[in-house]
């Protein structure tokens, strides 16, 4: 196979992040999009590292996972909803399935694993999306949408959507209608110019308060009073509580904002989890799915256990959701850290409506924060952003010493990453439970149960320093001391920092920790792991086995 070449390959499994793989002629080849049991025609874009890349061209046989209905009118071209065509459970067992696979490869030891929780709405489930400006094809008319599959450029016209509410489908519609009928261009991120960047549409499930946020240029060749006037008179399930316009004229695709105008009512809407209210502001981060934030937050607090009495810490805390429900569970205090600031003055607002005065929420980076916070923790609860935590935040996190940390991510593979850190500084990965928060996507949320490994049993050693039989000498003491002196433990962090110093080349955790079990070194036992893989997984090379027993013995290992 080489570059360009059109290719037939059948899907076999499918790694995270959605990354597809067959085999053709013997060699591996990696499709994205695709879905086990499929046949596709793919063309190949390059070959790198023993494997071949191809991009997914057509579907020309569909697998027995697939049903046949239930699918938007966007399916084949939206870049959305990957697993849309996929039958429900076996949605849920592919995703399970990569998260287990990802995390026993990272070399984290579950104790124990406990399945995938599914979202209660597979339909209609987001109370937010970002819809963006542009054209279906170059130089077409003015579509708003999402962007078209395997494309940076091109928008799909949203007609009708699975996982959004219908309310958003009338709205798009309503102000693609009103800027093509005034001839308003789009902002062009090659040419910098036009007006139209970002259509921003959040709802309440639980209120049907809708927020309606327009992003721009600073060119505004319309009437923002006539936009504002077609919202409101649109037909909608729900009410709108507030229409914005946000100036952003910076080059990076983003939502972001130089200066925000309400248009109309005010600039957050609310929303409810449990018996508890929470205000949510245009730029705060909230769950995507409220139903299934329930499910989420309600498997937090059982792996948080018994919080009555206990300092709580909640980082990467948004508008506190997790926080005040930790507080309303008997948290003696909670401490929350989030970066962006209007969500810490909505989350202690929060606090404030749900009576709730045993919780604190402060707005910086918790890379910086956690060096303010002069409580002992008992339980710790982190929510990162998709890249996961900071490498240096991580090792203060450790430094608490919390016995409990309850990790939830959106990201397996920065997980997975993390963890590593966590593990090697003696924590212990108690539990793993997997929900599906975005139906008919690649994605998954993961929470984590960690746990301070502590001592099985003690023992009393009376010491008796001084002169004559069975007493220590005072001037001995030191040496005594740098003999018994506990060895630096040896992570697989600095066994592949040696490799790639001195060889030049990097070398997977799974290698070493196959290197160390074939040295019959100790290593934790892996109740999770997978019995039979689909594909045999590969091998170190001669060459890497050297260098990780190389490593070994420099570090006295071995």
């Amino acid at each position: 196979m080489k570059k360009k070449d059109i290719i037939t390959v059948k899907i076999d499994g499918v790694r995270f992040p959605n990354k597809a793989y067959g085999f053709v002629d013997g060699e591996k080849v990696i499709v994205k999009n695709g879905v086990p049991g499929q046949i596709v025609s793919a063309q190949v874009i390059k070959k790198r590292g023993g494997n071949v890349e191809a991009r997914l061209l057509e579907v020309t046989e569909r697998s027995e996972l697939e049903r046949q209905e239930g699918c938007c009118s966007h399916y084949e071209i939206c870049g959305g909803c990957t697993y849309q065509t996929m039958k429900r459970q076996a949605e849920l067992d592919t995703k399970e399935q990569q998260v287990k696979t990802l995390l026993e490869d990272a070399g984290i030891h579950v104790e124990s694993w406990e399945g995938i929780t599914p979202s209660p709405l597979e339909t209609g489930y987001r109370n937010k999306c970002e819809f963006s400006f542009g054209d279906e094809v170059k130089d077409g008319p003015l579509a708003l949408g999402m962007r078209k599959k395997m494309s940076h450029y091109e928008v799909v016209t949203l007609k009708d959507c699975n996982i959004v509410d219908v309310d958003f489908v009338t709205i798009v519609q309503g102000a693609l209608a009103f800027f093509q009928e005034r001839n308003v261009a789009f902002y062009h991120r090659m040419r910098h110019d036009g007006s139209l960047r970002h259509l921003v549409v959040r709802k309440g499930k639980a209120t049907g308060e809708i927020l309606v946020h327009l992003v721009t240029t600073s060119d505004v060749p319309f009437s923002m009073e006539e936009f504002k006037n077609m919202i409101l008179a649109l037909p909608l399930q729900g009410e709108i509580c507030g229409v914005l316009h946000s100036v952003n004229d910076g080059v990076a695709d983003v939502v972001r904002s130089d200066e925000m105008t309400v248009l109309y009512g005010r600039d957050f809407f609310m929303e409810k989890l449990f018996d508890l209210e929470f205000k949510v502001s245009a730029y705060s981060f909230f769950q995507t799915n409220t139903e299934g934030a329930e499910k989420l937050y309600s498997i937090v607090r059982e792996f948080a256990g018994d919080v009555e009495n206990k300092m709580v810490f909640d980082l990467y805390c948004g508008t506190g959701t997790i926080g005040q429900i930790m507080a309303r569970a008997g948290s003696k205090k909670v401490m929350g850290i989030e970066l962006v600031e209007e969500a810490v003055v909505a989350a202690n607002e929060n606090a404030a409506r749900n009576g709730l005065t045993n919780c604190t929420f402060l707005a910086g980076d918790v890379l910086k924060m956690v060096d303010e916070l002069t409580d002992k923790p008992d339980v710790i609860i982190v929510d990162p952003p998709r890249e996961g935590i900071h490498p240096k935040a991580i090792g203060k996190i450790i430094d608490f010493g919390a016995p409990e940390i309850v990790y939830v991510s959106c990201k397996p593979t920065s997980l997975a990453r993390d963890l590593q850190e966590f593990q090697e500084a003696g924590y212990e990965v108690k539990r793993v439970r997997l929900m599906d928060m975005f139906p008919r996507t690649v994605h998954v949320e993961t929470v984590v149960l960690l746990s301070h490994k502590k001592a099985d049993s003690y023992i009393h050693i009376d010491v008796e320093f001084g002169e004559g039989e069975g007493k220590i000498p005072v001037d001995s003491i030191a040496k005594r001391a740098e003999a018994y002196k506990p060895k630096e433990k040896v992570t697989y962090k600095m066994i592949k920092e040696y490799i790639e110093a001195k060889y030049g080349f990097k070398v997977h955790t799974a290698y070493i920790a196959e290197v160390k079990r074939n040295l019959g070194l100790p290593m934790y036992d892996a109740p999770n792991a997978v019995e039979e893989l689909k594909q045999p997984r590969k091998h170190p090379t001669p060459e890497k086995v050297e260098a990780i027993k190389d490593a070994l013995r420099y570090f006295a290992v071995i």
